[in-house]
Order: C-alpha cells, then sequence, then structure tokens
C-alpha cells in the first residue's frame, strides 16, 4: 500500500480551548523547563471527552466495552466522508438517505458540517451545533458503520439532554469520533483509509485520539 496523501483530522490541544460548555478547560502547563532543568515536560488536563476523541460504548451504557477494549480492526479501515444537509440543530434520516451509497455500509463514517470552522465561545459553537436526529438511529444500525464521526461537538445536538442518539447507537457497539477538524479537505464519498488511535486508558469512558485519513493505492 502507497500512502499517497495524508489528512490530519484532530483538533489542536491547547489551554483554555473551546470544548463541551460544562467540561473543565484543557490547562497545558510547563513542568519542566529547558533552559532551566535541562528539559521540557508538560502537565496536562482535561476530561477524556476533549477535543478530538472517542467515545466507547461505555460512555453511555453500564458494563459495555471500554475505550481500551475497542478492537483496533473497527477504528483502522476504510472510510468516507459525507455532507447530509440539516436545518435548525439536527440531521435527519432522509439527508443521510440522499447521499448513502452501499459502499458505505460497514465503514467508518465522517459527517462534514463545517462546524469545526466556528470554533469559538460562542452560543452558536457551544450549543447550537448539530447532531443526529431520533429517526436517524434506525438506519445507522441497518447499516451497520464502524464508526461514525463528526465535525460538531456532540453525536447528539446539545438540545438532547438525555443523549439518547448516544446510548440507542453505542448499544449497538457503534463508536463516535467528536470534535474532528478539517473535513472540509476530504472528498465527498472518495474512499480513505481511516485511523483513529484513542489513548489505551484501562477501563475508560473514551479517550482523547489522533484521527487521520488517508489516500492510498
Amino acid at each position: 500500500m502507497e500512502i499517497k496523501k495524508i489528512f490530519d483530522l484532530t483538533v489542536d490541544v491547547k489551554t483554555n480551548m473551546p470544548c463541551w460548555p460544562t467540561n473543565p478547560l484543557v490547562r497545558v502547563d510547563p513542568i519542566g523547563v529547558l533552559t532551566r532543568d535541562g528539559y521540557s515536560v508538560e502537565r496536562y488536563e482535561s476530561v477524556t471527552h476533549t477535543g478530538t476523541h472517542i467515545d466507547a460504548p461505555y460512555h453511555m451504557i453500564d458494563n459495555a466495552m471500554t475505550v481500551d477494549q475497542i478492537p483496533l480492526k473497527q477504528i483502522i479501515g476504510i472510510g468516507y466522508c459525507i455532507k447530509p444537509e440539516f436545518k435548525g440543530d439536527e440531521i435527519h434520516v432522509d439527508a443521510l438517505e440522499k447521499v448513502w451509497k452501499p459502499q458505505f455500509d460497514n465503514s467508518i463514517i465522517l459527517i462534514n458540517t463545517g462546524w469545526d470552522k466556528k470554533r469559538g465561545f460562542t452560543k452558536e459553537f457551544q450549543y447550537d451545533f448539530p447532531g443526529l436526529s431520533d429517526d436517524t438511529v434506525d438506519f445507522f444500525v441497518k447499516h451497520s458503520p464502524k464508526v461514525i464521526g463528526i465535525d460538531s461537538l456532540g453525536i447528539d445536538p446539545y438540545s438532547h439532554s438525555d443523549f439518547r442518539v448516544h446510548k440507542s447507537l453505542l448499544s449497538h457497539d457503534i463508536v463516535f469520533i467528536e470534535d474532528l477538524a478539517n473535513l472540509d479537505q476530504l472528498e465527498k464519498e472518495r474512499e480513505y483509509t481511516v485511523v483513529a488511535l484513542p489513548l489505551k486508558l484501562h477501563g475508560a469512558s473514551g479517550s482523547m485520539a489522533r484521527v487521520v485519513a488517508m489516500e492510498t493505492d
């Protein structure tokens, strides 16, 4: 396999970066300073669901698969970027049906909403972001994607205070990547090799991840 091009789909992690509105802010502080200590070391502090990250089923389902238990073959594989239309804060099933192709079944699906371009401490970015509507659950269960990624802060819109889409899809072991970036660099419906690697945090509900898409021959 020859790698022709690599696209970084991961948000930069910075001190006080915009994230889920009720989460504590990220801290990245210098602890070891090269000119003083002869080495550079940083202390990092955030919740596990910050920036570009993977939600494991245990995030919402008791005794379910944790992030360290997700099979690598589930989070590394063929993937496609889609750009469904949406109104308000919900992506509905009819919008998915319009863009869906048979080859998308059982693959990694990345949903480009353009929301990463709105990043900031604004009500729009942190509260009005788009997510999946209730009527998409049966659609995705039928088509069995290995992973669903989105470039907004959540697979549910913030208005779903009960996280019902999370719970329904995670109960079928469909994992999520949230807060992706740069999906506008991918061609819609083109095949990519997607690699989404979380930290191997034992027993955790999720982890920040470095996510890339590759053009290959």
